[in-house]
């Protein structure tokens, strides 16, 4: 909280009458009253004990959550808000925490009308129908204030609340025993009101044993959270369960009603108690106004507080985060007080109470993930003093949703799209909390968990994609780089880009975190998916070197090294240096001359130089395939061209590239272009396809001492195209990222390694030709991934 009103000191209060209090006397709410004779009558003893064993149970497990949680970290203002937000995160916890402030308002009127409806029994008929809506409001007021004024006194009031309610249930069993003890009901006979069955009964039912939160809900004001949370939480359950199987039993054994008059139900005639009960309605009714307004100043305590913590967080206005002299909340429990007394106005609120009921669910439903999240999870932050297994807490919340659904589907399906949406706006937010949550470690443990067992898994042709491990200086003043990565991987491999610092570590260590910092905020506020990572080397060959080998593990590491276009002949021939001994660790290398600093301008064309020697050709179809996938590109028109020197060969090449295109089904057309005598296939290339928006073509890799003439040669084809990608294949599948589409070595045609085929060569050929293929066409002027001339025919070769 931002303002130092926040930090007045206020009246902290213990485990009675801070958490055990308040939440017993909202469990024993004026559905004790109200609806358990309907209960009994309808259902049976037995059946009657095992609802409510069964609903408690979810509650039990629910305050065993709650108190793992709790005893985890120091709870503050917000309670069940506050638990879940730094749980499972602030965008989940606001998503829990604004329908939970709704509800508590939102309770607080529907208990002003029960009130105000109870006390409609007692109108005198001289004095015309009562004014429930009137009497509602008037509650809310003083209720209101009482809560604004004081925590100490609203909590202070429920002592004598309790005492009547306790009278209440005193005089039912006196009344009982007075009778004399009859036979109970065992079987079920379901009454029009319960037409339902045992289900719609349970749902019914359910809501008695809501509430028992009410006390957490005061986490802000109690002197010891850690210890008063989960003693008064799972006290007031107990008590609560060990009330109603005593309240269910006296209603199934007394003599003065029959079970026919239990079963009924008549919302104009006043509680089966008052026939029962010692001294009749002298006692119920000042025990059931005492259960509803205990249950109100619940809701009017703990709404402006999940209210206040909501603003402490950004999620709501600041100014509703500011508290009195007295530490209480006080423009948080009016803007309550005023939400309550506006709802008055929509008159009839049974179909909200629903509503309430299941948003409460979602709540317990997500305090109990919450507890299971954490320990299976296990991180070594965690470590409550009340141990609640995983399963057990799991157990709680799959429970809660059942219940949701019993209770209406339609609202539990509500409910959860309302909450979800709630949670995608949060997180559109991109609000940042200044604490740890669970979902680093969630994280973590499937990472570790796909790392597993993606490790018993044989890599296959079939399943590769590339894992680009991006090698730029000053990435951020080269986004198109990065972007094009990106959309080789279509957002399902993984980028990581290195910028390589050369200079010494312990020097330069004060700016890598900075620097990796910087990177991985210009990626996100350009939206790209990529990892970042700084290193500094002493040298920019073996740092390099050195980074590939130790990068990624389990069937993650890196496949593919990309670089960017280096501005003078000496740094591309360091860079070919590089490829040859990436390519001994079966990395594949991508070399990349972009257009601009911010990548292709326009995205209409895509081409192929195709050939066949240095088994290149299936990853530049491959990558080109995955460029046009995406949303960006999805309109581009790819091309696979190559050169023939013969018109006789033309239509036979046309042939064999559509052939491929069809087997390997990518969206692609070919063209096969004529070279004439008196033109180079570098004029070739760039007359006909200049103008091509990305352009893919082969990579040779050079002889040593070979590298700055080659690196000369690659300057000027690429100065003829906008965007050109050289892709050197040296992978563990290299030549067989389509072998599943495309005829093998042995399927290949006739005439060898006919360079305009489709055949791609085998690893074993790869290895064996190693870096001769420059030789074996001395009588070519461009190096061979560029345009050379096989020895049996003139057709082209990238």
């Amino acid at each position: 909280m931002s303002d130092s009103d926040t930090h007045q000191p206020a009246k902290k209060f213990g485990t009675f009458l801070g958490v055990f209090t308040p939440s017993v006397l909202t469990i024993l709410g004026v559905m004790m009253y109200l609806r358990f004779g309907w209960v009994v009558g309808n259902v049976g003893l037995p059946i009657a004990l095992l609802i409510v064993i069964a609903a408690s149970s979810i509650t039990f497990v629910t305050g065993l959550s709650a108190s793992a949680i709790a005893t985890n970290m120091r709870v503050g203002v917000g309670g069940e808000y506050f638990m879940v937000s730094r749980s499972l995160g602030l965008e989940l916890g606001g998503a829990i925490g604004i329908p939970l402030f709704l509800c508590r308002t939102l309770s607080l009127t529907l208990y002003a009308f029960g009130l105000a409806e109870s006390i409609g029994f007692l109108w005198p008929a001289a004095w015309g129908p009562p004014p429930i809506q009137w009497i509602a409001a008037v509650c809310i007021v003083l209720i209101t204030a009482v809560a604004g004024r004081s925590a100490e006194l609203s909590l202070k009031l429920q002592i004598p609340i309790m005492i009547a309610v306790g009278l209440s249930v005193l005089a039912l069993v006196g009344g009982v025993l007075a009778g004399g003890l009859g036979n109970p009901e065992y079987a079920p006979h379901y009454e029009r009101s319960a037409s339902g069955g045992f289900w719609y009964v349970f749902a019914v039912f359910f809501p008695a044993v809501t509430g028992f939160t009410a006390g957490i809900g005061m986490s802000g004001d109690l002197r010891d959270p850690k210890r008063s949370i989960p003693t008064g939480t799972l006290l007031a359950v107990a008590t609560g369960t060990f009330t109603y199987l005593l309240i269910l039993a006296m209603l199934a054994f007394t003599n003065k009603v029959t079970g026919t008059q239990l079963a009924q139900l008549d919302p104009n005639a006043p509680p089966i108690w008052t026939k029962i009960a010692l001294l009749g309605a002298w006692l119920v009714f000042p025990g059931m106004w005492g259960a509803i307004l205990s249950s109100a100043f619940g809701s009017a305590l703990g709404g402006p507080r999940v209210l206040q913590a909501l603003a402490a967080d950004g999620l709501m206005p600041k100014a509703l985060a500011r508290t009195s002299r007295t530490g209480q909340p006080t423009i948080a429990t009016w803007a309550t007080g005023l939400l309550a007394l506006v709802a008055v106005g929509l008159g009839d609120l049974n179909a909200v109470g629903r509503w309430v009921t299941i948003f409460f669910l979602t709540l317990y439903v997500t305090i109990n993930l919450s507890a299971a999240v954490e320990r299976m999870v296990g991180d070594p932050s965690y470590r409550p003093t009340i141990a609640v297994p995983w399963y057990v807490s799991l157990a709680g919340s799959l429970a809660a949703v059942v219940v949701m659904f019993l209770i209406s589907p339609l609202a539990c399906v509500s409910a959860v799209v309302a909450e979800l949406l709630l949670y995608l706006y949060l997180r559109r937010r991109s609000l940042e909390s200044q604490w740890g949550d669970v979902r680093a470690g969630l994280w973590s443990a499937l990472a570790r968990f796909s790392l597993m067992q993606m490790r018993k898994l044989k890599a296959r042709a079939r399943n590769w994609r590339p894992q680009i491990l991006l090698f730029a200086h000053n990435p951020a003043s080269k986004m198109g780089l990065v972007r094009l990565a990106n959309w080789f991987n279509q957002d399902r491999g993984v980028v990581t880009v290195c910028h390589v610092v050369e200079g010494d570590v312990e020097h330069d260590s004060t700016r890598i975190h900075r620097m990796k910092l910087q990177m991985q905020e210009t990626f996100d506020r350009e939206n790209l998916a990529a990892f970042s990572i700084v290193n500094v080397v002493p040298d920019f060959e073996s740092g390099v070197m050195g980074i590939a080998q130790a990068y990624g593990f389990a069937g993650m590491q890196a496949n593919t090294a990309m670089f960017g276009w280096a501005d003078r002949p000496e740094g591309l021939a360091r860079q070919l240096r590089v490829m040859r001994l990436l390519s001994n660790l079966n990395l594949s290398t991508v070399l990349a001359k972009m257009e601009s600093a911010e990548g292709p301008a326009q995205r209409r064309s895509i081409d192929v130089w195709w050939g066949g020697l240095q088994n290149n050709g299936d990853l530049m179809l491959l990558l080109a395939h995955l460029l046009h996938l995406n949303p960006d590109w999805r309109h581009a028109k790819i091309k696979v061209r190559t050169i023939v020197t013969d018109e006789s060969r033309r239509e036979p090449m046309r042939q064999k590239l559509d052939e491929l295109i069809s087997e390997v089904r990518i969206d692609a057309r070919a063209d096969v272009l004529l070279k004439d005598d008196g033109q180079s296939f570098t004029d070739v290339m760039h007359g006909a396809g200049g103008d091509a928006d990305v352009t893919f073509l082969g990579l040779m890799i050079p002889g040593p001492g070979d590298e700055l003439s080659y690196a000369q040669r690659l300057a000027r084809l690429a100065k003829g195209f906008r965007t050109a990608v050289f892709v050197r294949n040296a992978g563990l599948f290299a030549g067989e990222l389509l072998s599943e589409s495309t005829p093998g070595p042995q399927d290949a045609p006739a005439s060898g390694d006919s360079p305009g085929s489709h055949r791609v060569a085998s690893s074993e050929e790869l290895k064996a030709k190693g870096t001769a293929g420059q030789q074996e066409h001395p009588q070519a002027k461009d190096p061979a991934p560029l345009g050379s001339r096989d020895r049996d025919d003139d057709e082209f070769v990238p």
